[in-house]
């Protein structure tokens, strides 16, 4: 049994008063259980961090549906633990079809790096985002927990020059979701590692400062702990691997953020 599954199953006997096979990822008494949050959308979610986001919420008792464009892919990359609806984040129409009966949605989305103007970043990281968070708003969704960039406050960095200013069209992404009128969560990951998570702490930071590197893993389970915790909501921040030893203390790490509001 590895850290983090021992973790989550002892977060839930905990809370619940009895040992079981599902935790919610620590023992902070305000979390809310998978069940009481209910079906969540995961948007993005056969890409490598949708997928750690997907396995993560299923491991922690969540029904997830997740959005795809192609079914038959769908199935060969998540298996059948999980719903399916097809959809396209550049129509919406499909999107609210999504999202009925959801609780929750997390957007993994990123732009296609292939030669394909209709799958670059002002389409999807910005146009599918807003497409997102207006049906999420139209279908009365809690809240919407967004994966975007550290740096995307800064016109010069490197990926905007490399990649048709990608961190420009996450920006106005991120300034669609908060514009929507949605409970939101704003994660904005440094470069991502393909590292096992949950072997570092992580380090939440406001201001879009810093730069440094973190485990996908590790991202996928702070957006999942964004459903979990209600001082999550409305607030955007970046974070990083740290140099301590998890577990991570999501109530703490959430609390010790300002609200965009009082920015």
């Amino acid at each position: 049994m590895n850290r983090r599954t021992l973790i989550n199953q002892l977060s839930a006997a905990l809370l619940a008063g009895v040992v079981s096979l599902t935790g919610v990822g620590c023992a902070d008494a305000d979390q809310a259980t998978a069940t009481d949050r209910g079906r969540v959308l995961v948007a993005g979610a056969t890409g490598r961090t949708g997928r750690l986001v997907v396995s993560n919420l299923l491991e922690q008792g969540y029904p997830v549906r997740a959005l795809v464009r192609d079914m038959e892919r769908g199935h060969e990359i998540l298996g059948d633990g999980v719903e399916f609806s097809e959809g396209d984040v550049r129509d919406i129409d499909s999107l609210r079809a999504a999202m009925q009966g959801v609780a929750s949605l997390i957007i993994t989305i990123g732009s296609s790096r292939k030669d394909d103007p209709d799958n670059g970043p002002e389409f999807v990281d910005y146009g599918g985002v807003k497409n997102l968070a207006q049906a999420a708003a139209d279908t009365s969704v809690q809240q919407v927990v967004l994966m975007s960039s550290a740096g995307v406050t800064h016109e010069d960095h490197v990926l905007n020059q490399m990649f048709d200013n990608l961190l420009i069209w996450k920006l106005r992404g991120e300034d669609a979701l908060r514009a929507s009128g949605v409970d939101y969560t704003i994660v904005r990951p440094g470069g991502l590692m393909e590292t096992p998570g949950d072997e570092t702490a992580v380090v939440f930071e406001q201001g879009d400062r810093s730069t440094g590197m973190i485990s996908r893993e590790d991202v996928a389970l702070v957006c999942v702990a964004a459903l979990q915790v209600p001082a999550a909501r409305n607030k955007t921040f970046e974070v990083f691997g740290g140099e301590e030893q998890p577990p991570n203390d999501w109530t703490n790490l959430y609390s010790s953020l300002k609200s965009d509001n009082e920015r």
